[in-house]
């Protein structure tokens, strides 16, 4: 069996997760991994036989995604170009984590595609929404990545077909520890933000991972260094507590490793929020934004004792077989259809484009 694995490369958690789940495909069938996307602070540490700029969101330095960046990088003939030379048809599954260039390929080719993704689960109507209304940002969830069934993973399993995160082995048979200090990663807000708020916390040793440093610097109680992958792994198994944007793996892992945990949503992010919501819920704090107002929260949560208990156990295996008994084939390849492009189709990843742009 032939396997397409895309993965989007915005944001570290898809790379993350897909280390863990590419063994497990390998030991099913012959692997081709594609990456789109620019963003991803992690190196893949696999094989990835295609490599597309796809439709890439960029991180502002004021909480939120930086839209005008974000349509700047959002180039619809090329995006389109690499559709086209995508040869689906090749595969006898395509399996998509939120990756747009393999999910369009298999919309004009009338290929199955079977998302495997967090964002799968945050679409589910059972899941957590926000009060505020996003049509935007909903819309963008929908058809960024268009697929024909959806797998998920999210902090609970609100419905049948969402499972519980996949948590890196790196963690998973971590040393948990607890030095004392607070590990801190908001990729969302320039370090000078940052800073100007945990100065205000001064008796908290703060350990703060910054995608807009290229090296190490500390002032007074707040370290800044760059991502690295096994660093921030280092210092989120030893703090005593987390303060992160509402993404989805890092929270998770915090919670897996019951850390005290607080999360930031991005603004303009839906999915952020979702997670927000579905965090808050579970009662995990989570503040609007980042601004001195805000230290008495940051300060009362530093003080308490809050874990959330949560039972994350392995069962990645398990969810790649469900899938591979539904819709792997039983002999020969999966037929598709002959790639096409209907003009309606391209009009769509016009619309979609200026979507994003607000």
């Amino acid at each position: 069996m032939k396997i397409l694995y895309a993965i989007q490369g915005t944001g570290n958690g898809h790379i993350s997760r897909a280390r863990d789940i590419i063994p497990i495909l390998e030991a099913r069938g012959q692997v081709d991994v594609l990456i789109s996307g620019t963003e991803s602070d992690v190196a893949p540490g696999f094989p990835v036989r295609y490599t597309f700029k796809g439709l890439s969101f960029v991180f502002g330095k004021k909480g939120g995604v930086d839209l005008v960046a974000t349509y700047r990088k959002a180039r619809v003939k090329r995006f389109y170009r690499e559709v086209k030379s995508l040869p689906v048809g090749q595969y006898d599954l395509v399996l998509n984590d939120f990756e747009p260039v393999s999910a369009w390929a298999c919309k004009l080719a009338g290929k199955t595609c079977i998302s495997l993704s967090h964002q799968a689960a945050v679409s589910n109507r059972k899941s957590p929404k926000p009060k505020t209304v996003d049509p935007v940002g909903k819309t963008i969830l929908q058809r960024y990545a268009p697929v024909s069934d959806a797998f998920g993973f999210h902090f609970k399993s609100y419905d049948r077909k969402i499972y519980t995160p996949v948590i890196r082995s790196e963690i998973r048979n971590a040393q948990n520890s607890m030095l004392g200090h607070y590990t801190v990663y908001l990729p969302a807000y320039s370090d000078r933000k940052i800073i100007r708020v945990l100065n205000e916390i001064p008796d908290v040793s703060w350990q703060v991972f910054s995608k807009h440093t290229p090296k190490a610097y500390t002032q007074k109680n707040v370290a800044v260094m760059p991502v690295d992958n096994p660093a921030f792994i280092r210092s989120m198994v030893s703090a005593a507590g987390v303060l992160c944007g509402a993404g989805f793996e890092t929270p998770a892992e915090v919670l897996f490793l019951r850390k005290k945990l607080m999360v930031i949503p991005m603004k303009g992010q839906y999915e952020q929020q979702c997670n927000a919501a579905a965090l808050k819920e579970m009662g995990v704090p989570v503040l609007k934004k980042l601004k001195r107002s805000k230290v008495k929260k940051i300060s009362k949560w530093v003080q308490g004792n809050k874990i959330i208990g949560v039972q994350y156990p392995d069962i990645t295996a398990r969810v790649i077989d469900e899938i591979l008994a539904q819709y792997a084939p039983a002999t020969g390849r999966a037929p598709s259809l002959p790639v096409t492009a209907p003009v309606h189709q391209e009009i769509l990843l016009g619309k979609l484009l200026h979507q994003i742009k607000g």
